[in-house]
């Protein structure tokens, strides 16, 4: 079992912000972000608020839908940036290659919060005529034919594991009835009762021994599969990678929820 450390109880967490682009997210223009550290908006997101402190985006994101400029403390992370970090935890084949997921272990490298804290990310998208984005129709990026989103719960349990080994907690702020992500809910109104204890029992969930001994196992099945390509361009290693062997993998995964 992970070893908790001792937590300075009289310190704000260390909470950022990971903000996606569904209909819901929209609930960030009037969210109090006085107890959040970083608000870290994934491609179009950062439309919703003027004050983000991080844009992420793939290389392909159009230039015409980029900030026109920001302000000094403003920071734009791009492949360049989050390339290596991601590589740390393992690459995109078993991260999974969406934004969602590429912006939260980046978060986890550059950042090193105590929350993550996930809006406008759930990554469902009705078939019901409803806006699938906040700015309308949008292309669904994590329901692509892609070898590594075969399962998004899998790569959320396997995100929520890695954030935990770093004590930190990862929370659902999404008022969607469903969602991919595993991640606890948080409700609307207690962003600013977040405490240390509820961060610390949270913790204790995801390193228990029996979930610390099955992750363990999938790791090993990631190493022995070994599909590690370190440009991240996983996209020209196709003929390399067998989806019924990451399938497998995601199903140990799904075996890690808490």
């Amino acid at each position: 079992m992970a070893q908790l450390p001792n937590m300075p109880f009289s310190e704000p967490l260390n909470i950022a912000l990971i903000l996606g682009s569904a209909p819901d997210a929209v609930r960030v223009k009037t969210l109090d972000v006085s107890n959040i550290s970083s608000v870290l908006a994934i491609n179009n997101a950062w439309n919703l608020r003027g004050d983000w402190d991080y844009l992420i985006h793939p290389e392909d994101f159009p230039l015409e839908k980029r900030p026109p400029n920001k302000t000094l403390a403003q920071t734009i992370v791009t492949a360049e940036q989050y390339v290596d970090i991601q590589n740390q935890y393992g690459g995109f084949v078993y991260g999974g290659g969406t934004m969602a997921f590429t912006a939260a272990y980046w978060a986890l490298g550059a950042l090193r919060p105590d929350v993550m804290l996930f809006l406008g990310c759930d990554m469902v998208y009705e078939d019901d005529g409803q806006a699938s984005h906040f700015y309308g129709q949008g292309n669904a990026d994590p329901l692509r034919d892609d070898v590594t989103l075969q399962s998004l719960e899998a790569k959320a349990s396997r995100l929520n594991y890695f954030a935990a080994q770093q004590n930190c907690v990862c929370l659902n702020f999404s008022q969607k009835p469903s969602s991919r992500l595993v991640f606890p809910r948080l409700e609307e109104g207690a962003l600013s009762k977040v405490s240390w204890q509820a961060h610390q029992e949270h913790l204790q969930k995801i390193t228990a021994t029996h979930v610390a001994l099955q992750a363990q196992a999938c790791l090993a099945m990631e190493h022995e599969a070994n599909y590690y390509f370190n440009s991240g361009r996983y996209w020209e290693h196709l003929d390399q990678i067998d989806g019924d062997v990451l399938q497998a993998i995601d199903a140990k995964w799904m075996a890690c929820k808490p």
